[in-house]
């Protein structure tokens, strides 16, 4: 990943920051568009289906490429051993622990105690809205900002940019439309707001190219 790819990605997070700084209310604009006859989506059968897909895909794409290296090493021939190492699978682990794990849901999600769109007034809930400059909410834990399932979304960045390289672009375009599949879920059931979305992806993608740079799991592109 290249260090333009690093300055378009902090170039889109200063322009995401201007446009909630200065309209605050877009988030619950946004918000209200999925809010319908006093609810959002989040209890329809359906909706649940769809929330697990994203859920589980990162986890299951982060132990595939942890089994086909499992079997490269043990010589076990399969159509990915070619394109699996021991710096790919470091750097694979690690992005996934320190982007959607420590920094969105140990670092973020406990301690900026914005409430959900559900939890609000707004919506039908006990407590008032903030926006997302604001850590001072009345939710306590597991809280709005930032979205922990976008983040994993975010991070399939990351495996796909060790995709062989007539497989990469799809395979990062791919990883950018489930990211904003994902958002479009948690938007639909109440759970975040749009800056909720947008941030967790961004923090996720910086810090993926970040460590692809640092660790340089394929060939250095930059």
């Amino acid at each position: 990943m290249s260090r333009a790819a690093v300055i378009l990605t902090l170039a889109v997070a200063i322009l995401a920051a201007g446009v909630f700084l200065i309209w605050p209310g877009l988030d619950l604009a946004i918000a209200r568009v999925f809010f319908h006859d006093g609810h959002f989506w989040a209890d329809d059968p359906l909706a649940k289906a769809y929330r697990a897909l994203f859920y589980w895909l990162p986890s299951a794409l982060m132990a595939l490429y942890g089994i086909a290296y499992v079997l490269a090493r043990a010589k076990i021939r399969t159509p990915a051993a070619a394109f699996v190492s021991g710096r790919g699978l470091a750097f694979l682990a690690l992005s996934f622990a320190l982007g959607p794990g420590v920094l969105v849901n140990l670092a973020l999600k406990d301690h900026w105690h914005r409430p959900r769109p559900a939890q609000t007034a707004d919506f039908g809930g006990g407590m008032a809205f903030r926006p997302f400059w604001r850590p001072d909410g009345a939710c306590d834990v597991n809280c709005s900002f930032v979205s922990g399932e976008v983040s994993a979304s975010a991070w399939l960045i990351a495996p796909a940019s060790l995709a062989p390289p007539p497989l990469r672009a799809p395979a990062m375009a791919a990883a950018l439309v489930i990211t904003a599949l994902t958002a479009l879920g948690r938007l639909a059931f109440g759970g975040h707001y749009l800056s909720d979305t947008l941030f967790a992806a961004i923090f996720t993608i910086l810090l993926v190219q970040l460590l692809y740079r640092l660790i340089r799991p394929g060939k250095p592109e930059a």
